[in-house]
């Protein structure tokens, strides 16, 4: 499978805010639940924001889709293969951007934003996950470590590339994971 063969499942606008904190109030605002990790990393000066407004093209896809055949896989062999194929791990920003965008979510849903890893106060990796468990519409963290399981049928949310070469070689594992340790 080839990123050009996943169809593109959402666009969402980036940059629109100033700053995290300002993100943080509207999500609040609008009743969204942020979860503890969630909130401590949005905190984080890794967590960035787009300068300038932008779209991001976001595709959904499963472990599964993405050849995985075994019930887990970790987070590192996941991301490797979404390189693979032409698919970008997201920017930061997408998390919460759609948990603002996508309030007609489906109850039950969790879906996973395939990014790298932000880490909390005290060292703790952790992605992002949009999520309508029943009792509203949330934004939490999960597990984030490089050796992190998850089941082959999660859902993730990785942006559309926009390099040339849509089958580039694979990303380094260190470096995903590392981007975002400060």
């Amino acid at each position: 499978m080839a990123g050009r063969d996943i169809n593109s499942w959402k666009t969402i606008a980036i940059g629109t805010f100033a700053g995290p904190l300002e993100l943080r109030n509207h999500l609040d605002d609008l009743g969204c639940h942020v979860g503890d990790q969630a909130g401590e990393i949005l905190a984080r000066p890794a967590f960035a924001l787009a300068p300038d407004k932008a779209e991001a093209e976001l595709v959904l896809v499963t472990p599964a889709q993405l050849g995985f055949s075994s019930e887990t896989v970790t987070l590192a062999d996941l991301y490797v293969r979404a390189r693979q194929v032409g698919i970008e791990l997201a920017r930061p920003e997408v998390g919460p951007q759609l948990r603002i965008q996508y309030f007609d979510q489906p109850m039950g849903e969790f879906l996973t934003i395939g990014m790298a890893p932000i880490k909390t106060w005290n060292g703790e990796p952790i992605i992002l996950n949009v999520a309508n468990g029943g009792a509203g519409l949330i934004l939490i963290g999960q597990d984030g470590r490089p050796e992190a399981e998850v089941p082959v049928t999660s859902r993730f949310v990785f942006e559309r590339s926009t390099g040339s070469a849509p089958n580039a070689g694979p990303i380094d594992q260190a470096a995903a994971f590392q981007q975002h340790e400060r």
